[in-house]
């Protein structure tokens, strides 16, 4: 008997327990507890006879705060017209909305109201928060208010120096104003009438006898402060732009011009072969150990203590007579004698034609008594002649032989060296 009612009693708690383990109350059809959505998630498919299905919120569009089986995500909410956010809308939090700067939410209508403006004679004590609206002191004695604000507070009276009068004193409404005095203030142009000059000379105008001080706003100070700077900033920076500007196109024209030297220097510069002939200048005692030496270039390196080195070039197409004259006739296809220097069909002007001369100019080499002579002389003063162009043009009309003998010539020009060490 006392078994049978232990084997109750267990089974009573045992139903009590699970009831307290399910926190939802709710269960399935199949009597399992029905699961709760946590926070960030909410329910796509509410318990019954399946379980409780769940769902992420999506960030800034909707939410879910609570641990809950029946609620779905909520959409989010928007700040709009007076309203401003404060907080964003989270998976799990909803966005936070609070009055508009200048504003503050007045508890009796729920509406957001401008904040108050503390009239003159009072200052700020407590600015205006979206929460609550702004808190207004009565300036005393010692602080004065001159305008009508919702964030200046009361403002310090001036205090006047010893020996200078009082001409007001300070109020809640106005500054104090102190004489002033002829030292402290700043020389203005006015016009002056004739006055008897006999008259005391430390006494001042008329005009000047009755001192007032202008009390100005801070607002109206930094303005002018502001627009001052700006006056004497504006023809600096002007100024730098224009610096600026000048340096990059002296920079560009300079590039420019030293590209186009190079280009020209480098037309300019003719081919030679690498093995040098020294120049009689050049010449060097050798001595048996294979140094070249030069006694009197020694003299001078003891001296000067350091080298020297000269490069002299011969004209590019500075060739002997009997070298010219040889390219002549070889120039004249099967032509003989001096005849040939008139033929129309000649090698010559298949040349000039690649060395960039027009039908009128080669017309005018034709008149010439030797046009090919004329022709080469013409070309050689050009910045882009050089021995391997006219090879090049020479080996284009198939006159290989002219130019391997200009090549191989022994009294072609070569670039001479003269080292002092």
């Amino acid at each position: 008997m006392n078994s049978a009612f232990i084997a109750v009693l267990l089974g009573v708690v045992g139903a009590l327990a699970s009831n307290e383990d399910c926190l939802s109350g709710q269960y399935t059809a199949s009597g399992e507890c029905c699961e709760q959505c946590q926070p960030g998630e909410g329910v796509e498919r509410p318990c019954g006879v399946s379980q409780t299905v769940c769902a992420p919120c999506l960030d800034s569009e909707t939410f879910s705060e609570n641990f809950s089986h029946t609620e779905k995500c909520q959409p989010c909410t928007a700040c709009t017209g007076l309203l401003r956010m404060k907080a964003p809308c989270t998976d799990s939090n909803d966005a936070t909305c609070v009055c508009n700067y200048g504003y503050y939410m007045n508890e009796l209508s729920q509406q957001c109201e401008p904040c108050t403006k503390c009239p003159e004679g009072q200052g700020m004590l407590y600015s205006c928060e979206f929460d609550h609206d702004t808190v207004c002191e009565e300036c005393n004695g010692d602080t004065y208010s001159d305008q009508e604000s919702s964030r200046e507070p009361c403002i310090p009276c001036t205090t006047c120096d010893e020996g200078v009068e009082i001409l007001h004193p300070c109020t809640s409404f106005t500054d104090t104003i102190c004489e002033v005095t002829y030292s402290s203030v700043i020389p203005t142009t006015y016009s002056m009438g004739p006055y008897d000059i006999t008259s005391d000379e430390s006494t001042p105008p008329e005009g000047l006898t009755e001192s007032t001080t202008t009390t100005t706003t801070n607002g109206d100070s930094q303005q002018r402060l502001y627009d001052g700077l700006n006056d004497k900033l504006i023809p600096i920076y002007c100024s730098i732009l224009a610096a600026v500007v000048v340096g990059l196109v002296a920079f560009i024209i300079f590039k420019r011009w030293n590209s186009c030297k190079q280009n020209k220097q480098g037309a300019n510069n003719c081919t030679a072969n690498q093995n040098q002939t020294p120049s009689p200048e050049g010449e060097k005692l050798h001595s048996d150990s294979g140094i070249s030496v030069d006694s009197r270039s020694l003299q001078e390196q003891l001296a000067q203590a350091q080298t020297v080195v000269t490069m002299d070039e011969e004209p590019c197409l500075l060739l002997p007579l009997h070298t010219r004259e040889k390219v002549e006739k070889l120039l004249f296809r099967g032509s003989e004698g001096d005849d040939c220097n008139h033929m129309d069909d000649s090698d010559w002007c298949n040349l000039a034609g690649l060395l960039g001369y027009e039908e009128e100019r080669i017309a005018t080499f034709r008149q010439e008594e030797h046009p090919v002579r004329a022709l080469l002389s013409d070309w050689a003063s050009k910045d882009c002649a050089s021995i391997d162009a006219l090879c090049t043009a020479l080996r284009k009309i198939n006159r290989d032989d002219i130019a391997q003998s200009l090549v191989l010539s022994p009294n072609a020009p070569k670039p001479t060296a003269t080292s002092v060490v």
